[in-house]
């Protein structure tokens, strides 16, 4: 299982919108709207790291109001 916090930047007033809409994707664990440089942070999780892209690429960019996003996959050392 490959987890990653995922940094997201939104259109001005977007961020609300886009954590809840995020929330419900599957694989999405986690989903706040934050201040900062980044309006949204989510965790998310899945199979191996190309689930993990499909999710982010195919998913997660595709919301309304995403202007960025930044995928740090978190790693055990």
């Amino acid at each position: 299982m490959v987890h990653a916090y995922i940094l997201i930047q939104t259109e001005v007033g977007k961020a609300a919108d886009v954590a809840a809409e995020i929330t419900g994707i599957p694989g999405v664990t986690t989903s706040e709207d934050v201040t900062g440089p980044y309006d949204v942070i989510v965790r998310a999780e899945a199979e191996n790291v190309d689930q993990l892209g499909k999710l982010v690429v195919a998913r997660i960019q595709n919301v309304e109001g995403i202007t960025r996003t930044l995928t740090c996959p978190v790693v055990n050392l």
